[in-house]
């Protein structure tokens, strides 16, 4: 792009700065990711938590270092329309080649949106609208592989696919592992191979996706017109060396990997916008703001959701209204029923005997964000200054935010503008699947909701306030909690048992006589507050009985309190290879017991 010469040259070094700001950024996103290699390979589980929660500060930490920049250097110059007009024209032309536009893009509002009032939050300042085009950006190495079967045998191109990632842990029987994935692939073929079409090939992304104790090796076959996705998960053994856990094929299975409620990947890509094309390929269900999210650039993923939830506005006239379910002491909860999401505000003052501030509540939030959610907590984003049309809202809605949380409403005549909120997937609440379900449905989801919580405790998560109306059910069947005004770090728990009353009048009383600290729990009182209904309980104690006594937990405190991490799986066990295929790996099973 030509800049005419009349332009400020203080715009053409605000651009420049920003451009900085931006490459800071993505390099040590990039060292990051590529740690992973070495953190999967040395086993350091630990290591690769830590990576994922300290990655998530790093674009912050550079938007504020840009801020703070720009206000050194350019302090009267920030407040020009016109400089920052030509800013934008100038940063257009600094990404013509750039690997990652679109994620410079977000940027540049990031650090606009920090300096300048939400009136300059259009397209003339900000990039509203994406300028630069992220198709057919050339990448090294390419976004891919293609390996091709018919002329080297899938058998060869399926071991040179894996070995092609350089992998320096050895495998422990590489051989087996591949002739299991065939044989799991015939199955799911229904026992026929396609004839083999001109196009035959398998395409692979480049980089492995790591995540908690795995690595996720992620492609697709191509034969004709049909294309078959798979993700293949490469873990430890318990012999030391490495190997294919199983092969999942179903989209809907590999979409699970990218589930809001799974930590972010770990995934080193020098153009991200080429691996988000090549997943959309593989799960089409799957949006850009879902899958850029995933891949760990939430920023851009929050970027993109609020475009595609403008365009849902203009394309839809329903009204925003209050969430189904019991009202929250915390937080406001509302939802347009035509977009799958929900809107949750922090109220001003809360219910009951909640302790807690808006400070408290925001960093449980931030740490759910940071912490690994195995599959059982549900991801946020959260926006400030949203700009709603007002007209959209009911009127029970509008009494219900002008009375619970006015210090964060902006009201004019048209617009409402919510200074902070958190927008989560819609999930039905537990306690209102459990009043429509079906006796085995209704089996089957409290057993889930006890696995949840044993999950969670595993995972170094107490949620706090166990009720059900704090727990949701996906589309999927699987139970998920998503409110965290209460939750706490397990290891800061402390689980006792309820002292014996002095003398029984005592205990009839309803008055405590013992010590309550802040941080105490008593188990046993769990069964009154969520165990009422009779078919609940049946299936409760039949499974999660152990919930209901501190030897539990505390035995959980202990191996957390050892470093010891979890394996968690986002697919189900029968389906890893050591259970589907036990003769074949006794050595393995002899080494490590399965768990119930």
């Amino acid at each position: 792009m030509q800049i005419p010469e009349s332009y400020n040259p203080v715009a053409r070094d605000i651009a420049q700065a920003l451009v900085d700001g931006f490459d800071k950024h993505y390099r040590r996103f990039r060292d990051c990711n590529r740690g992973a290699k070495a953190l999967f390979e040395a086993g350091d589980w630990q290591g690769v938590q830590q990576a994922v929660r300290d990655r998530i500060q790093f674009y912050d930490q550079r938007v504020a270092e840009t801020v703070a920049r720009l206000h050194g250097e350019f302090h009267a110059e920030l407040l020009d329309d016109e400089i920052w007009q030509q800013a934008k024209l100038y940063f257009i032309g600094l990404l013509v080649r750039h690997k990652q536009p679109e994620c410079a893009e977000t940027f540049f509002n990031s650090v606009f949106t920090r300096i300048l009032h939400r009136d300059y939050f259009n397209n003339d300042f900000i990039f509203i609208r994406p300028a630069i085009s992220t198709e057919y950006i050339e990448s090294d190495p390419p976004s891919y592989r293609s390996y091709y079967p018919a002329r080297d045998g899938l058998r060869a191109v399926l071991r040179r696919m894996v070995e092609d990632f350089g992998w320096q842990r050895a495998f422990t029987r590489l051989r087996r592992d591949i002739a299991l994935s065939l044989r799991q692939a015939l199955a799911f073929l229904e026992g026929r191979w396609p004839r083999q079409e001109a196009n035959y090939q398998v395409q692979v992304l480049s980089s492995p996706f790591y995540r908690n104790k795995s690595a996720y090796v992620l492609g697709k076959v191509i034969n004709g017109g049909a294309q078959y996705p798979f993700a293949v998960p490469v873990l430890h053994d318990a012999l030391g060396g490495l190997c294919l856990d199983t092969l999942l094929l179903e989209p809907w299975r590999i979409g699970m990997l990218f589930s809001f409620s799974r930590a972010y990947f770990l995934v080193d890509m020098e153009v991200p916008s080429g691996y988000v094309q090549f997943l959309r390929g593989m799960l089409p269900g799957k949006s850009k703001a879902e899958l850029y999210t995933m891949l760990g650039l939430q920023k851009q993923g929050k970027n993109t959701f609020y475009r595609d939830f403008i365009q849902h506005l203009q394309h839809s006239n329903d009204s925003f209204v209050i969430a189904p379910g019991i009202r929250g002491l915390v937080m406001l909860v509302f939802t347009l029923p035509s977009y799958p999401y929900v809107f949750k505000l922090i109220k001003d003052e809360f219910g009951g005997a909640k302790e807690a501030d808006r400070a408290t509540v925001k960093a449980k939030y931030q740490l759910v964000k940071r912490h690994d959610r195995v599959g059982r907590l549900a991801d946020t984003l959260e926006f400030s200054n949203v700009a709603f049309p007002k007209a959209r809202f009911t009127e029970e809605l509008l009494r219900e935010l002008r009375a619970q949380a006015p210090s964060l409403l902006e009201e004019g005549a048209e617009q409402l503008v919510i200074k902070h909120l958190y927008i989560e997937r819609r999930l039905k609440p537990l306690n209102l699947y459990l009043m429509s379900a079906e006796p085995a449905e209704k089996a089957r989801v409290v057993r889930d909701y006890g696995l949840a919580i044993k999950e969670l405790a595993a995972a170094n998560i107490f949620p706090g306030d166990m009720l059900f109306k704090n727990f949701g059910v996906t589309r999927y069947g699987r139970v998920i909690f998503y409110d965290y005004d209460e939750i706490e770090y397990l290891s800061d728990c402390r689980f006792r048992r309820i002292p014996e009353a002095p003398y029984p009048e005592m205990e009839m009383s309803g008055e405590v006589w013992y010590p309550v600290a802040r941080n105490d729990v008593f188990p046993e009182e769990f069964g009154a507050f969520l165990l009422g209904d009779a078919e609940v309980r049946q299936t409760f104690l039949r499974h999660h009985q152990d919930l209901l006594s501190p030897a539990f937990w505390q035995q959980r405190q202990r191996r957390i309190g050892a470093g010891h991490i979890e394996d968690f799986y986002p697919y189900p066990e029968e389906m890893r290879f050591i259970n589907a295929y036990p003769r074949f790996y006794r050595r393995e099973r002899a080494l490590c017991p399965q768990r119930d």
